[in-house]
C-alpha cells in the first residue's frame, strides 16, 4: 500500500478538531488491487476501453496483467500496455483452445503459432509465459498436442526466468502430470481461474503455486467460498478473466477489470479479514509472483 499525506489546514473541520488535526494534517490508505487475468484488451472501441480503465483505477484496481490468447492478439495486449505502461503488464502464450493442427480463421497450426509467439517475446519484456495449459472441455481431440505445446511453452518460460499462467479445464488430473514431470526449481507460477476442491488447492500448493481466485467464488452453490476460507492468504491472487466470470452483483454482464473489488471483497468476509489486508497480501503476492 502506498500512504498519502493531505494537508486539512484550510478546511473548517481542521480548525474545529485540534485535538483530531494537532498538525492539520491527516493520512489515509490507498489500496492496490491487482487484476493478474485481464483480456480487457477484447475491448476495441477506444472510448469505451478508456472508460473501463477509468473505472480500474476509480476502484484502485491498477495493476493487470494482460494474457493474449493467440498470435493475433499480440497486438491488442501490447497496444494497451503500451498506452498504460504504469498499470498494464503483457504475458504471451498459446491457450490450449487454440491449439490446432489444422488452420482456421482465428488460429494458424499450433507450430506456426508458437514461433509466432517465441518471435515476439524476443522483442520486448513481458512478465508471464500465458496463458498456457490444457483444455479438455471444448476439444479432446487435441490432447497430445495441447501436451506437446504446453511443455514446449514451460521450457520457454524456464529459459527466460519466468513464471507461468496455467489455463485448465476439465484437465487436473492432466495439467499436473505435466507439471510433476516438469518440476524443478525454475517452475513457478499461477493455476489461473483456481476452482478445485481443497485437495486440489493443496496439490498445487505444494508445487509452489499461486491459485488465481476470481468472479467464480462470489457464486452462491460454486463450493469455491468454502475452499478459499480455509486457505492462507499468502498462496492466493486475485484476477476477473474479464470479460468471462463476471462476478455477483454484475453476473449476466461481461466483466471487467473493475469488478475485481467484489472479488477482493468476497475473499475477504471469508477470511474475515479487511479489504486492505486482501489488496495488499494478493499484491504482495503478484510482486513476488511477476517482479514487478
Amino acid at each position: 500500500m502506498k500512504i498519502f499525506f493531505i494537508s486539512i489546514a484550510r478546511t473548517r473541520n481542521a480548525y474545529n478538531c485540534p485535538n483530531l488535526c494537532q498538525h492539520f494534517l491527516f493520512s489515509f490508505v490507498l489500496m492496490i488491487l491487482t487484476d493478474t487475468h485481464t483480456h480487457l484488451y477484447y475491448e476495441t472501441e477506444e472510448y469505451k476501453l478508456t472508460e473501463s480503465m477509468q473505472r480500474c483505477l476509480d476502484n484502485q484496481v491498477s495493476r493487470l496483467f494482460l494474457p493474449n490468447v493467440n498470435s493475433k492478439t499480440i497486438p491488442l495486449v501490447f497496444a494497451l500496455a503500451d498506452e498504460y505502461p504504469e498499470n498494464c503488464f503483457p504475458m504471451l502464450g498459446l491457450h490450449p483452445c487454440d491449439v490446432k493442427d489444422v488452420p482456421n480463421e482465428e488460429t494458424d497450426n499450433f507450430v506456426v503459432e508458437l514461433d509466432n509467439i517465441r518471435q515476439e517475446i524476443a522483442k520486448r519484456k513481458i512478465y508471464a509465459i500465458g496463458e498456457i495449459g490444457i483444455d479438455l472441455y471444448w476439444d479432446k481431440t487435441t490432447f497430445a498436442i495441447q501436451q506437446q505445446a504446453f511443455k514446449t511453452q514451460i521450457a520457454w518460460a524456464k529459459e527466460l526466468n519466468l513464471p507461468i499462467v496455467i489455463h485448465c479445464r476439465d484437465a487436473f488430473d492432466e495439467v499436473f502430470k505435466v507439471l510433476e514431470d516438469e518440476n524443478d526449481d525454475k517452475l513457478r507460477g499461477i493455476f489461473h481461474c483456481f476452482t478445485g476442491n481443497t485437495e486440489q488447492a493443496q496439490q498445487i500448493i505444494d508445487l509452489g503455486f499461486y491459485l488465481g481466485i476470481g468472479g467464480v467464488v462470489t457464486y452462491k452453490n460454486s463450493g469455491l467460498d468454502k475452499v478459499v476460507a480455509d486457505i492462507d492468504l499468502k498462496h492466493l491472487v486475485l484476477e476477473t478473466d474479464s470479460p468471462y466470470l463476471t462476478p455477483v452483483p454484475h453476473r449476466g454482464k461481461p466483466n471487467e477489470s473493475s469488478y475485481l473489488i467484489h472479488i477482493a471483497q468476497k475473499v475477504a468476509d471469508l477470511k474475515q479479514v479487511s479489504l486492505e489486508e486482501v489488496a495488499t497480501m494478493t499484491t504482495e503476492n503478484s510482486q513476488k509472483i511477476f517482479n514487478v
